[in-house]
């Protein structure tokens, strides 16, 4: 059996456990030994991170070729229009090449913890909530996408990773499952026999 922490990460907290600058990490939150995060999250985003203490399961969770969906709720400036949904939806033009299709909504305001410090905001430009669900993991990709289509992200909370789900664990705070670990491939046999020339 494998250990997986679900961890609500707060805002303003690095996605590791050791820091040279005076952050708060992971250590400020999880002190289970042996546990990695599978995966990452930016230092100004907050959310569901899965942590565990097996190699291939990390793997398995973090790595693009398994095309695990992450889930995101995020507040932009302005008011999405129906042609940035469909823009999102079909895969935007980023500067390392364009997104693959994701799903895209338009949700009401979802009911969070209040962030601190609070996101900056202007009296006369509104904000919406999406939701977004990708299959890639590429640095800032969901602030690079709405900003793409013309909408900066102002807050970004990852509510599900696969069925992992955020549930109502608050800022900081984590819970523990037991799961199977996944099987590992079996290595051949390797021949003491010299081939012969």
């Amino acid at each position: 059996m494998s250990t997986l922490i679900l961890l609500n990460k707060p805002f303003q907290v690095l996605c590791q456990f050791r820091a040279k600058d005076g952050r708060k990490t992971l250590a400020d939150y999880v002190r289970v030994p042996g546990v990695y995060p599978a995966g990452r999250l930016d230092y100004d985003s907050e959310g569901l991170l899965i942590l565990t203490d097996d190699g291939q399961l990390q793997a398995q969770i973090s790595h693009p070729r398994h095309k695990l969906p992450k889930t995101y709720w995020v507040q932009v400036e302005g008011e999405v229009s129906d042609e940035a949904l469909d823009l999102l939806r079909a895969g935007v033009s980023l500067k390392d090449g364009p997104t693959l299709p994701c799903k895209a909504r338009r949700i009401e305001t979802p009911q969070l913890w209040p962030r601190s410090p609070p996101i900056r905001e202007r009296a006369a430009i509104p904000t919406c909530w999406l939701e977004l669900e990708i299959t890639e993991g590429r640095n800032r990709q969901v602030r690079r996408m709405t900003a793409a289509v013309g909408f900066p992200t102002l807050r970004l909370v990852r509510i599900a990773i696969g069925n992992w789900r955020l549930d109502n664990l608050a800022p900081g705070e984590y819970r523990t499952e037991r799961v199977h670990a996944p099987q590992r491939a079996r290595r051949r046999p390797t021949s003491s026999r010299r081939k012969r020339v």
